[in-house]
């Protein structure tokens, strides 16, 4: 009976001492999972932030070393202004519409001043913005007097319960909100001017001609579309549209899931092209829904969309796009894409031609 005991006695300190070093073991386990977390360093925020100013069929022979300078030069300060603002805590819808403002007081490009003129020698400009926090977007047409139209596009989305107003009706409600308005003259450019006189010199609208014309006068749209540090996803557009056009003519610019979109759920895209075939493809769209719904990256979807679908039905142009993860793809299919873009950590690229 006494060895029984001692037996029990025995078994009894040896099972609660394994138990004792199972819960010392688990003990030093979850303290080294906890002092891992401790030390691990946090991960910045993801931000980034691309541009454009149209593409087209412009080569690099046809610029000299000087006038490329002074693109790239505007470009690189554009964006060095949107990832300011972005490094800061800005949100993305300012960092685009200021880098929009941007471009559109510039010369260089079809879009505020410099815009092109149409049939009867007038700008008309379009405008859209799109926050992909909530869907909301806005978006004006065929605007003549208001000083900056993506700035109006932000009201339109902000302000009022449409999405796309037009004409005078746009500029009335642009007088709601004491935007800056001037004379149409103000967009005037002497490259404008020459523009529309060589479109006008030539047999205007007969296909063979509409179609050269389409080549050598569509590029200059600006875009931009950016990343916050919030996770929110922003894609604005702004443009003079097409030189010569008639009738009212509406390219894809501010037409919302044709020239420009944002999703936070997938991404943000701004287009530039032949307006016509990204309205019918719905292109920005087109490209958030295959990574939404076909789980498609960023880079396969715009490469799919711009490279093989657009291209085959004809349609020139290209897109910039920014990811929920601050992943940046630039596509396009003809032979210069104005672009720029920087990521979180400062590295930036500006490049007007095919690489």
């Amino acid at each position: 009976m006494n060895y029984l005991k001692l037996f029990c006695l025995a078994f009894l300190l040896v099972l609660f001492g394994c138990i004792d070093n199972e819960n010392l073991g688990l003990k030093n386990q979850k303290q080294a999972i906890e002092t891992h977390k401790e030390t691990k360093p946090d991960k910045s925020p993801s931000f980034g932030i691309a541009l454009h100013g149209g593409a087209g069929f412009i080569k690099a022979e046809m610029l000299n070393d000087s006038i490329t300078k002074v693109y790239e030069n505007q470009l690189s300060e554009a964006i060095e202004v949107g990832y300011q603002l972005l490094a800061a805590g800005e949100g993305a819808e300012k960092a685009v519409v200021e880098v929009i403002q941007l471009l559109e007081a510039s010369p260089l490009f079809n879009a505020g001043v410099g815009a092109v003129l149409n049939a009867d020698g007038v700008h008309e400009l379009d405008a859209s913005i799109m926050h992909g926090k909530n869907l909301e977007a806005g978006a004006v047409a065929g605007i003549r007097t208001i000083k900056s139209p993506i700035l109006l596009a932000q009201k339109v989305m902000n302000e009022s319960n449409h999405v796309l107003l037009s004409g005078n009706g746009a500029e009335d409600f642009a007088v709601l909100y004491d935007l800056k308005k001037v004379e149409n003259s103000y967009f005037s450019t002497d490259k404008a001017k020459k523009s529309l006189q060589n479109a006008q010199n030539k047999s205007s609208y007969h296909q063979q001609n509409y179609e050269e014309l389409i080549q050598n006068h569509k590029y200059g749209t600006v875009g931009c579309v950016a990343l916050d540090q919030e996770g929110n996803l922003v894609a604005g557009t702004s443009t003079g549209g097409m030189t010569n056009k008639k009738y009212g003519r509406i390219g894809d610019s501010p037409i919302i899931g044709a020239g420009n979109y944002a999703n936070n759920s997938t991404c943000a895209i701004s287009a530039t092209g032949h307006g016509e075939y990204f309205i019918r493809n719905v292109v920005a769209h087109d490209i958030s829904a295959m990574m939404e719904y076909g789980d498609f990256s960023l880079e396969q979807a715009t490469h799919i969309v711009i490279h093989e679908k657009l291209k085959n039905q004809g349609g020139d142009g290209g897109v910039i796009a920014i990811d929920s993860d601050g992943n940046i793809s630039i596509e396009f299919n003809t032979e210069g894409m104005f672009r720029a873009q920087m990521d979180a950590e400062g590295n930036k690229q500006v490049n007007l031609f095919k690489k």
